[in-house]
């Protein structure tokens, strides 16, 4: 049995082929491979929602994902959700609402969120607290987060902000990011 297998997959716009051990979780690999390290590990036991990325497109905890399950698979991190400079609804919500304290869990709590806006674009606020019923946050008590998800969903409905896909400028800005060591 090889001792490495080959992966083939694509984060956030960019093609990537890589040969990881069979039991190497995503997280890690986007982190200690792909220096893309705004993918928190908070728990290592899928509890905290921190390491959550999307898989083509879903929202899954990149902790409980092996590389090799992503292999032909596109992954998106939060490094991938700006457009450059200019921030994705969301993140400008998160900072405009006060949605974050330390910071730890933003980047799941944010993954999360576009999650939920992609399945349903109105959400309640009952709604966004039972879909991100997966994330953990020990700072904010929520409410700041609740409220940076309802006016994002605002304000792409309203035609305020419109949600950017990621693009090469967003992923350029990611890697510039984690070849500095930032993002983490």
């Amino acid at each position: 049995m090889s001792a490495t297998v080959p992966v083939r997959l694509e984060v956030n716009g960019r093609a990537h082929q890589v040969d990881v051990e069979p039991r190497l979780l995503l997280v890690h690999l986007l982190r200690d491979r792909l220096g893309l390290t705004g993918t928190h590990v908070g728990c290592d036991t899928s509890n905290c929602g921190a390491c959550t990325v999307h898989l083509d497109g879903d929202a899954v905890k990149s902790c409980t994902v092996l590389a090799a399950q992503a292999d032909g698979c596109s992954v998106t991190t939060i490094e991938g959700m700006a457009d450059g400079a200019t921030l994705h609804p969301l993140q400008e919500a998160f900072w405009k609402d006060h949605g974050l304290q330390c910071g730890y869990c933003t980047p799941g709590m944010i993954m999360a969120a576009a999650d939920l806006l992609a399945r349903n674009p109105d959400p309640t606020e009952e709604e966004v607290r039972h879909g991100l019923e997966g994330n953990l946050c020990r700072c904010t008590g929520y409410h700041n987060i609740v409220r940076a998800v309802l006016d994002a969903a605002e304000g792409v409905r309203t035609g305020r902000i419109e949600t950017p896909a990621p693009t090469a400028a967003g992923r350029e800005a990611g890697e510039e990011l984690a070849e500095e060591g930032l993002g983490a």
